[in-house]
C-alpha cells in the first residue's frame, strides 16, 4: 500500500486563520514579536553571556515592514522545520523551544503574517554557526530557501513583510507602532522602532508598572492609579495587588469608580509579558465585576488563537485565589479604612451582596456596614436590630412602599428586601447572629396589629360595615375598620399569604376545564376560608363622613372607589372584576359631581343673550354696565 500525504491549500489555511481563528489581522504583530522573543530567550538559555536581547521594528519607505532580532537564529534544516511546517510543535520542542519558557506553542504563528502580506522573507544566521539562510514564502504555498553568502550578517533573524493589496494600512508606521506597543510593551527585550544600529524609539518598559519599586506606598498607589486611568479612561477608585505563585501570576486589580452590570467587561491578561487578551473572561469570580485586572502569567494556558484563556483546573484555582484576595481586601478596608469601604459600598454594593450570600465573613461586613432601606430610614442591619426583636421584611419594593409607613406606625418596623440578594442575606443572618429572628411579613399579620375601635365606635360603624360587605362581596373582599397612621391613607388592601393562595386556586378553578376542575376542587376545599381585607382608616376624615352617609348607591360607589384606590396604591394586580368596579365607581362619582343641583326657590336662571353683536355673556363688552 502506497503512503500518501494530505495536500494543504495554504491560501485556504490563511483564510481559516483570518476568518475563524484570529479576531483580526492585527495579531500578525504579536506573532512576529513572539517569534523574536522566543529566539532571544533561546539564545540566552544556550549562552548566558550573549548580548542583551534587542528587536528592531522598521517600517520601510516602500510600504514593507522589517523586523530584526538578535536571537538564536536558525540553520537551514531548522528553517525547513520551523517555517515550512504547520503543527510541528514536538520537533520545535526538541530543538530547544520548551513550552514553559516560550510564548509560541502551535506552529502556525508565522502563517498569520499572510493575512497582511503576499510574501514573507526571512533571513537568519544561527548562533550555532554556519552561513546565513534566506527563506521566502508566498501566499500560494510556494517557498524558496537559499544560502546567503553575506558574511556581515549578524546572529539573529530578519523578517520582511510585503503587504497584500488592500492590507497596506496594517503595515503603516503609525499602525505598526500602535500594535507593537500594545502587544509587547511589557516584554523583557528592548524593542525599538527604527533600523538596526540606530537608537530608535524604545517601545517596551523594563518593568511592569506593579514591579516598579517605590519607597513610599502612597506614591506607588498614586502611580498605579494613574496607570489605571490611562487604561480605563477614568481614574480607578482603588488598586489591589494580586499574586498567584502557582500560576506565575502577578499584577493589580483596579476598582472601578462606577457601577457596572454583572458580566460586563473582562480582564487584561499578559502571557509571559506578551499581551494575550484585553477582555479575558473567567479570571475572577462572577461577583467581582467591580474590578478590572491587569496581570501577567507564565503558567496559564491560552486557547489556540492565543486571544483567550483556556479553561482548565489551573484557571479554576487562579479564579478561586483571586476571589479570596479581593475578599480579604474588602475585610481589610472594614478594619483599617472604613471611609474607603463606605465609598466603595455606595457604588459596588451589588457585588458585595452577591459574595455575602455564600461567605459568612462578607455577610458580617454587609451586616455591619451596608445600609438597607427600612421603614426607619437607611441603616445597616446591625443597627436596625438594636431596636427590633424580630427582623421583618417584605420581598418587593412595591409592597414595602405600600406598607412601610403603616407598619412602622403599628410598631412593626420593616426592611425592604426587594433588591437583588436582599432576601438571601436576611435569611442567612442567623448564621452569624443566632439571637436574631428573621421573618417575612404576612400582610394578614399586619392587619391584626392595627389598633381596633372602641366598643361604642364599633357599634357606630356596624351599619356601614354591613353595606360595605355587600358591596365587596362580588370582589371576594372583607371590610374592616381600624385606626392607623399615616392619617393620609384612607384605606389599605391586605391579602395574607393564605388568602393569596386560596385566591390563586379559585382563579385556576374558574378557568379550568371539566377534567382539571375536579382535580383543583380538592385544593379549593379548606377548613378556614381566608379572604383579602379592605381596611378603612377611622382616622381619615373622609372615612368618617362616608360612615355617616346613609346606605345607597353613593355609599356603594364610594366603597368601590376606595377599593380600587387601595389596589392601585399597593401595586396589586387588577382582575377584570376589579377594573369593572373601579370604572363603575369612577364614572358614577363623576356623574354625581357634575349633576346640576336643584335651583333654590325664588331664584331665577339667567338666560343667555340673543344679541347677535354680543353672542356670549361670558366676555363683557364696553357697553356692559
Amino acid at each position: 500500500m502506497m503512503e500518501r500525504r494530505f495536500q494543504v491549500d495554504l491560501r485556504g489555511v490563511v483564510d481559516l486563520l483570518s476568518h475563524h481563528l484570529y479576531a483580526s489581522p492585527r495579531v500578525y504583530a504579536r506573532e512576529l514579536l513572539q517569534n523574536a522573543s522566543d529566539a532571544i530567550t533561546a539564545r540566552r538559555a544556550a549562552d548566558p553571556d550573549a548580548p542583551a536581547g534587542r528587536v528592531h521594528v522598521e517600517p520601510l519607505p516602500d510600504g514593507a515592514l522589517r523586523l530584526h532580532d538578535n536571537g538564536i537564529g536558525l540553520t537551514e534544516p531548522e528553517v525547513h522545520t520551523f517555517l515550512a511546517s504547520v503543527g510541528r510543535t514536538s520537533k520545535r520542542d526538541e530543538l530547544g523551544f520548551a513550552r514553559q519558557d516560550f510564548l509560541g506553542q502551535f506552529g502556525i504563528g508565522l502563517l498569520s503574517c499572510f493575512m497582511v502580506a503576499d510574501a514573507i522573507e526571512v533571513t537568519s544566521r544561527s548562533a550555532a554557526g554556519g552561513p546565513a539562510v534566506r527563506w521566502t514564502g508566498y501566499a500560494d504555498g510556494r517557498y524558496e530557501v537559499a544560502v546567503d553568502d553575506d558574511a556581515r550578517a549578524e546572529v539573529g533573524t530578519t523578517v520582511t513583510l510585503r503587504p497584500r493589496a488592500g492590507a497596506e494600512h496594517w503595515l503603516a508606521a503609525d499602525r505598526v507602532r500602535e500594535l507593537v506597543t500594545s502587544y509587547g510593551h511589557l516584554l523583557d527585550a528592548d524593542v525599538r522602532l527604527g533600523a538596526p544600529g540606530a537608537d530608535g524609539v524604545r517601545l517596551t518598559e523594563p518593568l511592569a508598572p506593579w514591579e516598579v519599586p517605590y519607597d513610599d506606598p502612597a506614591v506607588r498607589r498614586d502611580a498605579l492609579l494613574d496607570y489605571g486611568a490611562g487604561l480605563l479612561g477614568i481614574r480607578p477608585m482603588d488598586v489591589i495587588d494580586l499574586a498567584v505563585p502557582e500560576a506565575g501570576l502577578r499584577g493589580v486589580g483596579f476598582v472601578l469608580p462606577t457601577a457596572g452590570a454583572v458580566g460586563e467587561g473582562g480582564q487584561r491578561v499578559y502571557l509571559k509579558r506578551m499581551l494575550l487578551a484585553e477582555d479575558a473572561r473567567g479570571l475572577v469570580p462572577d461577583w467581582a465585576f467591580f474590578v478590572r485586572c491587569v496581570v501577567d502569567t507564565s503558567m496559564l494556558r491560552p486557547t489556540a488563537s492565543r486571544e483567550a484563556l483556556y479553561a482548565d483546573d489551573l484557571l479554576d484555582r487562579v479564579r478561586e485565589s483571586l476571589g479570596e484576595q479581593l475578599r480579604d481586601w474588602l475585610l481589610d478596608l472594614s478594619v483599617n479604612h472604613p471611609d474607603r469601604l463606605a465609598a466603595f459600598l455606595r457604588v459596588h454594593h451589588l457585588g458585595v451582596k452577591a459574595l455575602a450570600v455564600r461567605d459568612d465573613d462578607m455577610l458580617r461586613l454587609v451586616d455591619a456596614w451596608l445600609p438597607f432601606e427600612t421603614s426607619r430610614g437607611a441603616m445597616p442591619l446591625r443597627v436596625f436590630r438594636r431596636s427590633a426583636s424580630v427582623l421583618r421584611y417584605v420581598e418587593t419594593v412595591d409592597e414595602f412602599r405600600a406598607l412601610a409607613a403603616i407598619a412602622s406606625g403599628a410598631g412593626t418596623p420593616l426592611v425592604n428586601a426587594g433588591y437583588a440578594y436582599d432576601t438571601e442575606i436576611l435569611e442567612r443572618l442567623p448564621r452569624i447572629d443566632p439571637q436574631v429572628t428573621v421573618r417575612r411579613l404576612d400582610p394578614g399579620e399586619l392587619g391584626a396589629r392595627l389598633e381596633r375601635l372602641s366598643p361604642a365606635q364599633e357599634a357606630e360603624v356596624a351599619p356601614f360595615l354591613a353595606a360595605a360587605g355587600a358591596a365587596l362581596a362580588e370582589l371576594d373582599c372583607v371590610p374592616r375598620i381600624r385606626q392607623f397612621d399615616p392619617v393620609t391613607v384612607p384605606a389599605l388592601y391586605l391579602a395574607s399569604r393564605a388568602a393569596r393562595s386560596q385566591d390563586a386556586v379559585r382563579r385556576d378553578l374558574a378557568g379550568a376545564d371539566e377534567l382539571w376542575s375536579d382535580v383543583l376542587s380538592a385544593f379549593a376545599e379548606v377548613e378556614v376560608e381566608h379572604r383579602p381585607e379592605l381596611v378603612f382608616n377611622w382616622r381619615h376624615p373622609l372615612i368618617r363622613r362616608i360612615v355617616a352617609t346613609p346606605g345607597g348607591p353613593a355609599l356603594r360607589h364610594a366603597v368601590e372607589a376606595l377599593y380600587g384606590q387601595a389596589l392601585l396604591a399597593g401595586h396589586h394586580p387588577l382582575r377584570a372584576v376589579d377594573t369593572a368596579a373601579l370604572n363603575r365607581s369612577f364614572l358614577a362619582l363623576l356623574d354625581r359631581a357634575f349633576t346640576d343641583p336643584p335651583t333654590p326657590t325664588g331664584s331665577t336662571t339667567p338666560t343667555p343673550s340673543t344679541d347677535a353683536a354680543n353672542p356670549s355673556t361670558d366676555i363683557p363688552t364696553e357697553e356692559t354696565p
